[in-house]
């Protein structure tokens, strides 16, 4: 791992992501988690305010260990005990059917392996488990699509791997049978890379 992808973007990240408006969708999200709780791409921590009260434990995992040394400023001053790990989601350790819920904010957009990642979270959910997401990606309008092409291997450098142009709708509805999706544009953000796509699914009982 590089000295721009653990110095300079953890920093860059969390304050491009801290954002009102992503903090608002963050709240909306994870006000429906419950019972044993996977977050992957944690980042910096900024979904632990949003959690709701009931909320006493969650495991975390992300594999950069610069966005690690910032989210333990706020694992420390959170009321939720946190198992923080530096991990890939393509290879999850957890045994199958351990989590209630997992959670994964603007993270899919930069897994390598997407559809692994995916496998392995329906994996490790209880049956009738919820995976719930919101994450930007391909725009269902035309004239952004090719923007968003043209301008992907860019961002994959600037955002350590980061896709405009992944259809998440498909890969998350590839490994689910029932999914629950919302899809628009986001407050103040620019549609090459705001379109978001905001869901909950449901892994067969």
């Amino acid at each position: 791992m590089g000295w721009y992808s653990q110095f300079v973007l953890p920093r860059l990240l969390d304050r491009v992501m801290s954002g009102p408006a992503l903090s608002r969708y963050r709240q909306e999200i994870l006000a429906g988690v419950e019972g044993e709780i996977l977050e992957i791409g944690f980042g910096t921590g900024l979904n632990l305010p949003h959690y709701p009260p009931q909320v006493r434990k969650i495991t975390t995992i992300d594999v950069n260990e610069g966005m690690n040394a910032i989210a333990q400023r706020r694992i420390d001053a959170a009321a939720i005990a946190v198992d923080n790990r530096i991990l890939s989601g393509e290879n999850l350790p957890m045994a199958d059917n351990t989590f209630d819920s997992v959670v994964s904010t603007w993270t899919l957009c930069s897994i390598a392996k997407v559809e692994q990642a995916l496998a392995e979270i329906h994996r490790v959910l209880k049956p009738g488990g919820k995976f719930i997401f919101i994450e930007h990606g391909l725009s269902d309008d035309p004239k952004i699509q090719v923007w968003q092409n043209r301008l992907t291997p860019l961002q994959k450098v600037i955002g350590d791997g980061c896709h405009l142009n992944r259809n998440i709708q498909a890969l998350v509805e590839a490994q689910f049978e029932h999914v629950s999706l919302e899809t628009f544009y986001g407050e103040d953000l620019p549609k090459i890379g705001g379109y978001l796509y905001k869901g909950v699914a449901t892994k067969a009982p």
